[in-house]
């Protein structure tokens, strides 16, 4: 019988009603976790969470601080403190710098790193009391290289880079670590909606769109969710308790 590594812990993933969020809630309940999916909506959230034994979901807009002390409050109700925290609650808008007004710059900034730094804050003591924590924020390779036209996305991805530097050292020796993984392009919505836009915006067929997408991958593929869950699992498991601060690029190649 296979060991799982993870049981009896808690752990929260934000953005988990779809895509690698729900990956990798699927990936940690495999791994004996007892889980708790936050998001915006809730359809999703109970798609998710239906599937994995024990799992259970509670609606949080990551970006609303009073709504995240709400989740997190009933999150630790129903399953006890939260040992495992997974922030892959985010956005991505494409817009050339030029037209980026104030609104769609701080749109990227609150989802995509005030949202890491609000869930954050509600467990970070928690763990450095009991002396036990894992923090892996979902970043991208965004967060380690800049793209044309999600500028205020790349902002803020390389800021949650930093922050995950920087909380890691603070964290040191208590027993917490903190840890980013960076996806490149992922079959998830985010890129299905890409393909879609290029599509609308050049003319091009779907499978060109695709193409370009993929072309900066050397392995020439869209990224798996599951490849990224399991990354994120590693992260978490007891035997990474030396592994604190990095920013992990699950890319196949696209950053060295």
């Amino acid at each position: 019988m296979a060991i799982l590594e993870l049981t009896d812990k808690h752990a929260v993933v934000t953005g988990g009603g779809t895509g690698i969020g729900a990956a990798i809630a699927a990936a940690l309940a495999a791994d004996g976790a007892s889980v708790t999916v936050m998001g915006r909506r809730l359809e999703p959230l109970e798609a998710t969470t239906g599937k994995l034994k024990g799992a259970r979901c509670v609606p949080c807009d990551v970006t609303d601080i009073d709504a995240v002390e709400v989740a997190f409050q009933k999150a630790r109700a129903d399953a006890g403190p939260v040992e495992i925290l997974i922030n892959n609650a985010g956005a991505a808008e494409a817009i050339p710098f030029h037209k980026m007004d104030a609104q769609q710059w701080r749109r990227m900034l609150a989802v995509n790193l005030d949202g890491v730094f609000n869930c954050t804050r509600m467990v970070y003591d928690e763990m450095r009391n009991s002396g036990w924590g894992r923090i892996v924020n979902v970043a991208s390779t965004a967060a380690v290289k800049g793209y044309a036209y999600v500028s205020a996305y790349c902002a803020a991805k390389h800021g949650m880079v930093g922050l995950t530097r920087a909380l890691a050292l603070e964290a040191a020796r208590t027993g917490v670590t903190v840890n980013a993984v960076c996806p490149g392009y992922t079959d998830t919505d985010i890129v299905r909606n890409a393909v879609k836009s290029i599509t609308a915006a050049t003319g091009r067929s779907e499978e060109e769109a695709l193409a370009e997408i993929t072309s900066g991958n050397p392995q020439g593929r869209l990224i798996q969710p599951s490849e990224v869950a399991d990354a994120v699992v590693w992260l978490c498991r007891p035997q990474s308790a030396s592994i604190t601060g990095q920013a992990i690029v699950v890319a196949g190649g696209e950053t060295t």
